[in-house]
């Protein structure tokens, strides 16, 4: 089966990293996985984070001349034609302009990964964008949600046949730890993972930096943090555990980290802390988990697809301050004994659900149904 693969946000071959990249990253792999061959269709990132409506004018056009191509090299025989198109990550701010008219043309399902649908942008400076949204969500046969949350929102435009939860996945076997050093309860070592800019990230920062200062107000001070992650907001990050108290003695900044490097930083460390701002689900929280650390987070988004509390960590309830510099004061003072055994709950857990080899068996088995049911094109279509 051919795919044609599509992510508006972030192209899988961006020079940035980011956990969008990642995710593109893996859901071709999964593809690939399932016995697909998978086409980067189009590079085009038609993200406008400022609601510019000239800019949006501007990619839409851009987007149908992109779509208009690609007819033509598929009809040229210079591109494999696609039996699907599949787009990753839909939402205001980053519609498809090429996918829906590509697969209407071609008569060939369109499918979507991670989608989100916000009625209140039908008016206002993203209307057109949003409007781009609902035409691609109505016109989608199928719409796989990594994050249970999505999903509610999605029913008020998709019908629930077309709705399906893929749950979070990654190379599970490259976070792999085969032994780590015992606990020393008078030295806790403590990780977070997250790169360091504004907006929603900073804000966890804020609460991760306050949550740390109170325990220590508190007297408790038998523990570390390393942080792993870089960005333009460092100066910023670092200021905010400055400020409330927590001192180069408690803490390391690693910086930006290559995934080896990150898996031999969590093999050496007994507990993963986040506070999930607004997090869609967090894929250093899967990838700690399959390193077979506990984790504190926030509840936010689809986070609880990945940690089950107080089985392979604790969910606190989101932005809650009071609630998260208590777990984290209760586990290192009281409930370091049981850190181990939720590492190796999350680690199991990791390797039963969120392997690429699972996501390649469910999308294989969902598209290949929708493949089967769909009846034969007539001759009126799919002729470009």
């Amino acid at each position: 089966m051919q795919v044609a693969f599509y992510a508006p946000l972030k192209p899988i071959d961006h020079p940035v990293p980011s956990g969008e990249r990642l995710i593109a990253r893996m859901l071709c792999e999964a593809l690939e996985t399932a016995g697909m061959q998978v086409d980067v269709a189009a590079r085009l990132r038609s993200r406008v984070a400022d609601g510019n409506i000239l800019k949006q004018a501007r990619l839409a056009e851009l987007g149908t001349k992109l779509a208009a191509r690609l007819l033509r090299q598929y009809q040229a025989g210079t591109r494999p034609k696609p039996d699907i198109w599949f787009t990753y990550h839909l939402y205001y701010k980053a519609p498809d302009w090429i996918g829906p008219i590509v697969a209407d043309a071609l008569n060939i399902p369109y499918v979507v990964a991670e989608a989100s649908f916000a009625p209140k942008r039908a008016k206002g400076a993203w209307a057109q964008s949003h409007r781009a949204v609902e035409t691609a969500l109505k016109q989608a046969d199928m719409v796989f949600s990594l994050n249970r949350t999505d999903i509610e929102c999605l029913k008020t435009i998709c019908t629930a046949d077309k709705l399906h939860f893929l749950p979070p996945f990654t190379r599970v076997s490259d976070w792999h730890v085969g032994s780590r050093p015992p606990i020393d309860p008078c030295h806790l070592r403590l990780v977070t993972t997250a790169m360091m800019r504004d907006g929603d990230k900073l804000k966890s920062y804020e609460i991760l930096a306050n949550s740390l200062g109170r325990i220590l107000r508190e007297g408790i001070d038998n523990w570390h943090l390393t942080v792993i992650g870089d960005g333009p907001a460092r100066q910023k990050v670092e200021d905010l555990f400055a400020e409330y108290g927590v001192d180069d003695r408690l803490i390391s900044f690693a910086g930006l980290a290559k995934p080896d490097q990150t898996r031999d930083i969590l093999a050496q460390s007994d507990l993963f802390i986040w506070p999930a701002i607004n997090e869609a689900f967090g894929m250093a929280l899967l990838e700690a988990q399959s390193a077979g650390l506990p984790v504190i987070a926030g509840d936010a988004g689809g986070v609880s697809g990945i940690v089950s509390s107080r089985i392979t960590g604790w969910l606190v309830p989101e932005g809650d301050v009071d609630a998260f510099a208590e777990r984290v004061a209760k586990s290192v003072r009281s409930d370091v004994m049981v850190l181990r055994d939720m590492g190796q709950s999350g680690a199991t857990k990791a390797q039963q659900h969120h392997t690429i080899r699972a996501a390649a068996d469910l999308l294989s088995a969902k598209i290949n149904k929708l493949m089967s049911e769909r009846q034969p094109p007539d001759d009126s279509k799919g002729q470009i």
